[in-house]
């Protein structure tokens, strides 16, 4: 089940007015995109987009170190920043870039910062995560919900109803990742983006074993498979950014290295990585034609 916070309202998409609604010279472009998707998506329904088309986890690849409810592991909130101003500044110019002004979006996994752009005004900006205190503190978030998405992936939104889908650095704890991108499908808008970013830092024991046991490249593949596996998702795009600092392309993935790392013992920005995909069925192909 999902726990609303009690100083909230219920999610509403598309209802009732916020302090950020979107500029009058962006309204218009927004709406119309919208109604295209609407049409869009009367015809998606007819069709096999959004099934999950195979699994990409083996059910160790699943398991975690620390067995015990996340809901208890997150039960105190935690105000740090879990990588670094590079990262964040990477992350923020990305999202500047593809996330329109007047958008609804989710911040999927998300705490007490968002990272998106200040000067840019969105529709609303819902935020989802393990600790209420974190999320009560983000300054971004018009509202947001506590769940497990490893117990329960369903999210209470209704279908076609996001501009965008966000999840920064959280992606590794998912145990059930196919039912929970196919979630993030369902709730977007026909060209709608789901963007993942994520670097090589980590709660250890409670990310997944084909993560700890990966490598910068093997968990971008990793991410680019969630998305492969959801019929209907366009072919995911990466963006990487790897620290000159480094002196090569290759980050020590060792455990000793990832000790050196959390310790600040290895000079050098995180590592950026980000999976971007949209939930488009025809278009491309028309365009093709």
């Amino acid at each position: 089940m999902a726990t609303l916070h009690p100083n909230f309202k219920p999610w509403q998409p598309s209802k009732t007015p916020t302090h950020r609604e979107a500029p009058a010279s962006t309204s218009f472009s927004v709406k119309s995109k919208r109604i295209h998707a609407r049409r869009i998506s009367n015809e998606i329904n007819q069709t096999s987009a959004g099934k999950i088309k195979r699994l990409v986890l083996t059910p160790e690849g699943r398991a975690k170190l620390n067995a015990y409810p996340d809901r208890e592991f997150y039960a105190l909130p935690r105000f740090v920043t879990h990588v670094d101003y590079s990262f964040i500044s990477t992350l923020t110019d990305l999202y500047r870039e593809r996330l329109s002004p007047g958008s609804e979006i989710l911040d999927l996994m998300s705490s007490w910062v968002s990272h998106l752009p200040k000067e840019v005004e969105y529709k609303r900006v819902v935020g989802h995560g393990l600790n209420a205190q974190e999320l009560a503190k983000n300054p971004m978030l018009d509202y947001f919900f506590v769940k497990d998405l490893n117990l329960d992936q369903k999210l209470e939104m209704e279908s076609s109803s996001l501009d965008a889908v966000l999840c920064t650095v959280s992606v590794q704890y998912l145990q059930q990742p196919e039912k929970v991108f196919q979630e993030v499908f369902r709730v977007l808008r026909p060209g709608g983006v789901f963007i993942v970013s994520f670097s090589n830092r980590m709660f250890y024991e409670k990310a997944i074993a084909a993560w700890r046991d990966g490598t910068g490249y093997s968990r971008v593949q990793l991410v680019t498979q969630y998305f492969q596996c959801v019929e209907g998702f366009t072919q995911p795009e990466i963006v990487r950014k790897i620290p000159a600092a480094t002196g090569s392309n290759q980050e020590d993935e060792s455990p000793l290295g990832w000790i050196m790392r959390l310790l600040g013992m290895i000079s050098g920005s995180d590592p950026f990585y980000a999976v971007i995909a949209y939930k488009n069925f025809k278009l491309v192909h028309e365009i093709m034609n």
